[in-house]
């Protein structure tokens, strides 16, 4: 039986599913990487490590799907955007990578900011650079790590580290290749862009670059040992996870809102011209003349996973004991939570925010007579406001009444809902357990030509799919709770830069 295996490797886990043809998910086998935070502000991985686990999901979901090597037709992969992951002139790991969770590189953005960098940036390449951008984190290298940046090789995102690993090929694919070095216009990369960062020494560097949907290798036999794909496998360029994902739920086309509410808020707005603004990034579609129009900072269900971590491991492990998931024992808390006025408001940005590096999150309206379900209730209601924040801005420009919804928070019934009625949108999910590894499940198909092209779904997305309609007196209320919400994003930026001076001072101890 014919197959694909697409790759989707996140911030925290790295997937590998196995797919017909048809577009049924035939297996999926999961392993966790470990972040590695040294300090403050920095959150890296060892790219070894990812590959290893990779390497070892992909043979486990082999055996798991009954699928024998031959069977696959293509392999692509996709994967978090931004962050970089370096090579020295040997094509080994130059260091750790660093994610698109850290925020080492705030003061190099200050710095622009005050330099009018970030604006020109905008009419050049239409983005401002932000702190996890590969150009502000190059740049930080650069000033901090001039040893370190003087053996760079090749820089390349992640999902471009995974193919390098199962073909020895180095490049990337447009959706890739615009994180900042592109030209929005061209939709090539363009030397302007490395002048105005200072970065003209990296131009040979850059990675190549192909279409998603195009063969760019075959595993190799070092890979095949280490996964147990056949040798010679085809292999795509694959893409950037955002566009994957809008691509896996039929959201990549204009006219409709793709969400994805994962680790970072995503919201994705597509166009036939290019319309730069500071509130998103313009970036490559998927086939030239199409435009990614994309709302995003890492503030979104990781809070949720945070507060689970933190605070609920002793219930999570009970629940377990008991055949019990901590979502299913916290759902009626939640719910009742829901139902009842409550002045608890949350604040996402356990890790950034879309106003800036020097946010942090926050429960605000906190009372004695508050419980476990109301501050959680107010969580998950801060995730969705943060997406409103992004979604508002596209819909002034990009106008539509219609959104497709992924990520871990689609499966819940109770957020989506709350999806539809804070953004007073219909809201629809589908039954797609791994939108992304599908998206580039498309791109690896088309490119061999099981698929007519890389955006030719063969499922019937309305026969899987579930629509939210927004409550209307839902609605109202939300919208009095959202207006709380930004007023307290308006007011408290000299609070948070008072609160960040803390941390920069440290503490002192009794022997100082």
């Amino acid at each position: 039986m014919a197959r694909i295996l697409a790759i989707d490797s996140g911030l925290t886990v790295t997937k590998a599913v196995v797919f017909d043809t048809a577009g049924r998910q035939l297996g999926v086998v999961r392993r966790n990487v470990r972040q590695i935070m040294p300090g403050p502000r920095r959150v890296e991985r060892d790219m070894m490590d990812l590959w290893h686990q990779t390497a070892d999901a992909i043979r486990e979901v082999l055996a798991d799907s009954g699928t024998h090597p031959s069977d696959i037709l293509a392999v692509a992969a996709t994967a978090h955007g931004d962050g970089i992951y370096l090579l020295d002139q040997q094509g080994a790991p130059l260091g750790n990578a660093i994610l698109s969770l850290d925020s080492r590189a705030a003061d190099v953005i200050g710095d622009w900011h005050t330099a009018g960098i970030d604006r020109e940036s905008l009419a050049l390449t239409g983005q401002m650079p932000h702190v996890s951008a590969p150009s502000a984190l190059l740049a930080w290298i650069q000033r901090e790590e001039p040893e370190r940046f003087g053996k760079i090789a090749h820089v390349m995102a992640c999902k471009d580290w995974l193919r390098y690993c199962l073909t020895d090929s180095i490049g990337t694919d447009r959706t890739e290749a615009s994180t900042s070095f592109t030209d929005m216009r061209t939709q090539n990369y363009t030397p302007d862009a490395l002048a105005l960062f200072g970065l003209q020494s990296i131009a040979p560097a850059l990675p190549d670059v192909a279409h998603s949907a195009e063969i760019i290798g075959t595993v190799s036999e070092a890979a095949s040992a280490q996964t147990g794909l056949a040798q010679g496998t085809p292999v795509a360029a694959g893409l950037h996870d955002v566009t994957a994902s809008v691509l896996g739920i039929g959201g990549h086309t204009p006219g409709v809102m793709g969400i994805v509410a994962g680790t970072y808020s995503i919201n994705e707005a597509v166009s036939d011209t290019p319309t730069p603004d500071a509130r998103w990034f313009c970036r490559n579609g998927v086939r030239p003349g199409v435009w990614n129009n994309m709302a995003i900072s890492p503030a979104s269900t990781t809070n949720y996973d945070w507060f689970l971590d933190t605070f609920c491991a002793t219930d999570r492990a009970n629940a377990e004991r008991r055949g019990q998931t901590i979502h299913a024992l916290l759902a009626p808390e939640i719910d009742d939570a829901l139902a009842r006025a409550s002045s608890a408001i949350y604040h996402p940005f356990l890790f950034g925010s879309p106003y800036g590096a020097a946010a942090s999150a926050g429960f605000f309206g906190l009372r004695g007579w508050h419980n476990r379900g109301d501050i959680l209730a107010a969580l998950l209601e801060g995730i969705v406001f943060n997406h409103r924040h992004h979604i508002d801005a596209l819909r002034a420009t990009f106008p539509t009444d219609t959104a497709r919804l992924t990520g871990g928070a689609a499966r819940n019934p109770v957020v989506a809902q709350l999806f539809a009625d804070i953004l007073g949108m219909q809201v629809a999910t589908s039954a797609t357990d791994e939108a992304a590894a599908w998206g580039a499940a498309l791109c690896a198909g088309a490119a061999v030509g099981a698929f007519a092209q890389f955006d030719a779904d063969p499922r019937d997305l309305d026969a899987i799919s579930t629509t939210y309609h927004p409550r209307p007196d839902r609605v109202a209320e939300y919208e009095t709770r959202y207006a709380a919400y930004q007023n307290l994003a308006d007011i408290l930026p000299d609070t948070w830069d008072r609160l960040n001076t803390l941390e920069a001072k440290g503490r002192r101890t009794s022997n100082d």
